[in-house]
């Protein structure tokens, strides 16, 4: 039997009015999808998704790592642990130092963020992981991190003003409890010398040429920390994200940089 040429085109018109409808379909399920992911992001970190969540957290994690790897690639280079600097023009502040004052190779060795020092690359904190009243990382040397080394201050990154969100997130990648928050209690403010009772001890606590380690350092309440059943004592709280009794919003992801 010859088929009839009008069957086949209308079988070939049906076919393509059928794929476009498909496509039709796809694009608007793809902008449903897209559209639901941005609403579940807010400027607080209040709402990200599970999966933008869990990348963000291993951002921060690796970019802490970076900083961590660049601080003991400068002390394995026989440089002072007390010089170290962590000078940088994306800071929103100067009080870190000016990396372009480091002219001489001496003092571009001791710069985190110098190709001749640690080579760390400079990266912002992700998006809609902070508080409103979040910022830029900091670096400090005043608290002996629970398990961490001995009883002096240990050299900490921080990411100040964390969400609830992101604390729980990263506190459960790093092995820590997510409810309740390990804390870091006290209601001392850090001041030139006195290193108050939080983690993030704001710009008078910043590791530059002025201040570095603190003498009597902050202490983290230990028994809030995961625990060791071997010792009874917590395990070596290298990073996690703690809830301070003072300042609002009053969580932050510290990472060890270098333990003493």
């Amino acid at each position: 039997m010859i088929s009839s040429p009008d069957i086949h085109e209308n079988t070939r018109s049906s076919e393509r009015g059928n794929m476009l409808f498909m496509i039709l379909i796809a694009v608007v399920l793809i902008g449903l999808l897209t559209a639901a992911i941005m609403s579940t992001s807010t400027t607080d970190g209040a709402n990200i998704d599970k999966e933008t969540l869990v990348i963000r957290a291993s951002e921060v994690q690796r970019t802490a790592s970076e900083f961590e790897r660049a601080v003991l690639f400068i002390v394995s280079n026989r440089k002072s642990e007390v010089d170290i600097r962590f000078a940088h023009p994306a800071f929103s502040h100067t009080d870190y130092g000016d990396l372009a004052d480091a002219d001489t190779l001496e003092e571009q060795q001791v710069q985190v963020f110098h190709t001749n020092g640690g080579g760390a690359s400079f990266r912002k904190p992700p998006p809609d992981i902070q508080t409103t009243t979040g910022g830029d990382w900091e670096f400090y040397g005043g608290t002996a991190i629970p398990g961490v080394g001995t009883d002096k201050a240990d050299l900490v990154a921080v990411l100040p003003n964390v969400s609830q969100q992101f604390c729980n997130k990263i506190n459960e990648l790093s092995g820590q409890p997510v409810t309740p928050t390990p804390e870091d209690t006290g209601s001392t403010a850090a001041g030139v010398g006195t290193a108050g009772d939080c983690v993030n001890f704001g710009a008078l606590g910043r590791f530059d040429a002025t201040q570095q380690f603190y003498t009597i350092p902050n202490t983290m309440d230990a028994t809030t920390f995961a625990q060791d059943s071997n010792t009874s004592a917590a395990r070596a709280a290298l990073q996690a994200c703690v809830k301070c009794d003072i300042g609002p919003n009053a969580l932050h992801f510290y990472h060890v940089l270098l333990a003493r």
